[in-house]
């Protein structure tokens, strides 16, 4: 499909589609799917995009919240990134998580939306803390490209690359990209898409960091962070709350890309 036809697109997910750690709540959220706005509305001027992903979601939150909105505006491009927050919970179910995902494409492109997603990195190569989710994330990855490929869903392979898990791409809660690593996976979207001027740029390394903690600074930033950030994550988990609760969409209605900023809340 040309990028010239896409007219209308909607962004369903959580907080990284919302655009946690690309920007604040004060001045406003930008993040990958408002960078991907950005890029396609070069080439089809007038597009309208709307963004209804909220923090905290789990798959199964994004399909009953957010799916009925996204197939009423009728979009003409689609993307579904939901899942990182289910791998955290205890109970993760791959099989569960993933039919929630297949529901959303299923519909989305049987109304004749072209949709895209991704998959998702080892969060063990972010941090050593995480091991656990590894295999959590493969076997969702995997059930991903499934039923993409039975829908005809288009795959952006961010896990597959070292590149995707270098810190400088994350936030200092590792939980969220950076707005350098935000810009990645919105040039790895594109060149999924295959928009002009995309390539697989985005899959090359950095530079390297002169500045990377090793041996005990190392041990020590891991245990910052976990005072800092997972500490504060389990105790929300413990009392059932979740970082979105009371939140709406960002964006909830499509507008032309002069409006993007409108409503940063």
């Amino acid at each position: 499909m040309p990028v010239s036809a896409y007219v209308r697109y909607v962004a369903l997910g959580d907080s990284q589609t919302e655009g946690l750690g690309d920007g604040d709540d004060v001045l406003g959220l930008r993040g990958w799917a408002d960078r991907l706005a950005e890029q396609i509305e070069r080439e089809s001027p007038g597009l309208l995009y709307a963004n209804l992903a909220v923090r905290g979601r789990l798959a199964g939150q994004v399909r009953a919240e957010q799916l009925a909105p996204a197939v009423a505006l009728r979009p003409d491009l689609a993307t579904v990134v939901a899942g990182v927050n289910d791998l955290l919970r205890p109970r993760f179910d791959a099989d569960e998580v993933a039919g929630h995902l297949e529901a959303m494409f299923a519909e989305l492109t049987g109304q004749g939306a072209r949709v895209a997603t991704l998959t998702f990195p080892d969060a063990a190569r972010i941090t050593p803390l995480a091991r656990p989710i590894g295999a959590r994330a493969a076997a969702l990855n995997d059930r991903i490209r499934e039923a993409a490929l039975r829908h005809g869903v288009v795959v952006a392979e961010t896990s597959s690359h070292p590149v995707v898990t270098d810190p400088r791409l994350w936030s200092p809660d590792r939980l969220h990209a950076s707005p350098l690593g935000h810009a990645r996976i919105a040039a790895a979207v594109a060149h999924a898409l295959d928009l002009p001027g995309s390539d697989d740029s985005w899959t090359r390394p950095l530079p390297p960091d002169a500045t990377a903690p090793s041996g005990l600074r190392a041990v020590g930033a891991e245990l910052r962070w976990a005072g800092g950030f997972l500490g504060p994550w389990f105790v929300r988990r413990v009392r059932g709350r979740s970082s979105g609760d009371g939140r709406r969409a960002k964006r909830p209605a499509l507008l032309p890309m002069n409006g993007l900023a409108e409503d940063p809340s």
